[in-house]
């Protein structure tokens, strides 16, 4: 211990504290902004200007006290901007990110699962010890919630009117109409937005979560369209008959345990001139570049053991792609593995996904 400390140069310690430090302050901050988020004070907050602590425990029925602490916390972390004499104010921009989710920039559903991830990091010793983790589900109804709201705001605002557009071919079929199939549809949204769009065309969504078919049940029941049918895909998986003009799947391929046997029964269940849809996350080849040209790599990073190649592992022989796993030429390589011929990059701006086109 004395070698150790010996060794230890100042000015480099005090510069590793600040970032060790800094890495808890995030953490704390996010459970903040899930405070905010599931009391929803970010939307009393809205709108409204500056506002003191005595003011919004008016508006909520809140204790003043805790109130005047959060307001601090968020504040001290800029999420809120201090005004002056008490008052705090979230700003058009933080309306958008924490509480507007029509708004394409809006990412409060991230937080709302934070409780239930932190929780699952109790667990995971087993499973570095045992290389299997856990299935989504593991993370509960509040879970699928989550990812439902934290990729909800891209389907409602950009995906149809951005996204489809940018794939020849895909709006046409889509307004004669088609057979549309979306895997690892999660709570539904995408498939109910493009349903509403295209209401000649029929859709069924396939996904393996119980607590997610369950969400897509209820969105379902709520949008009262018809011509839309979800599937668990465990006891109801895809044809294999052609039957499909048009597949999906948005942000899934890297979680699942055996995404290349996903891309064979894809395969033989599209048409021979149908149009597969890819949207996963935005990875590289390496490490290196991982990290050099995203500046989320670290938190994406920790998402990838906390749950997405957790989910990948949740089965003895999972391949365990990981967040940043689906690279384009891996996801190139395994669909041509699966009978694709053709892959082609689909140009959308987005700063956390890359979108591709595949066809047989």
């Amino acid at each position: 211990m004395t070698e150790t400390r010996s060794r230890v140069d100042g000015e480099k310690l005090q510069g590793y504290l600040r970032n060790v430090f800094g890495t808890l302050g995030g953490a704390m901050t996010s459970a903040m902004v899930y405070l905010g988020d599931r009391m929803q004070l970010f939307e009393a907050m809205a709108g409204e200007g500056p506002m003191s602590s005595e003011e919004l425990a008016q508006k909520t029925g809140l204790s003043e006290r805790w109130l005047r602490e959060w307001l601090h916390g968020l504040g001290a972390a800029d999420l809120l901007e201090y005004t002056g004499d008490g008052r705090f104010w979230l700003t058009p921009e933080g309306e958008a990110v924490l509480v507007n989710e029509d708004h394409p920039a809006n990412g409060a559903g991230f937080f709302s699962q934070l409780p239930r991830q932190m929780a699952i990091a109790e667990r995971l010793p087993e499973a570095f010890k045992s290389g299997v983790g856990l299935n989504y589900d593991e993370l509960g109804s509040d879970g699928a919630i989550g990812i439902e709201r934290g990729l909800a705001p891209f389907f409602r605002t950009m995906m149809v009117p951005a996204l489809l557009p940018r794939v020849d071919g895909l709006v046409e079929r889509l307004e004669r109409g088609a057979q549309v199939a979306d895997v690892g549809c999660g709570g539904g949204v995408a498939l109910i937005e493009m349903a509403r769009a295209y209401p000649k065309s029929e859709y069924h969504g396939y996904d393996i979560s119980k607590h997610a078919l369950e969400r897509a049940a209820s969105n379902l029941r709520e949008a009262g369209l018809d011509n839309v049918t979800f599937h668990d895909a465990s006891v109801d998986p895809l044809p294999s008959d052609q039957r499909f003009d048009v597949v999906t799947t948005f942000d899934c391929l890297h979680d699942m345990t055996d995404p290349a046997s996903v891309m064979r029964q894809i395969r033989a269940a599209i048409r021979p001139d149908g149009i597969w849809l890819i949207a996963d996350i935005k990875a590289r080849a390496t490490y290196e570049e991982n990290v050099e040209r995203n500046p989320m790599a670290a938190l994406m990073y920790a998402t990838s053991v906390l749950v997405c190649m957790s989910s990948g592992l949740s089965e003895a022989d999972g391949l365990g792609l990981g967040t940043l796993g689906l690279h384009p030429d891996l996801a190139r390589k395994m669909t041509e593995e699966a009978g694709f011929a053709s892959f082609e990059t689909v140009d959308l701006d987005h700063p956390a996904n890359a979108f591709y086109a595949v066809r047989p």
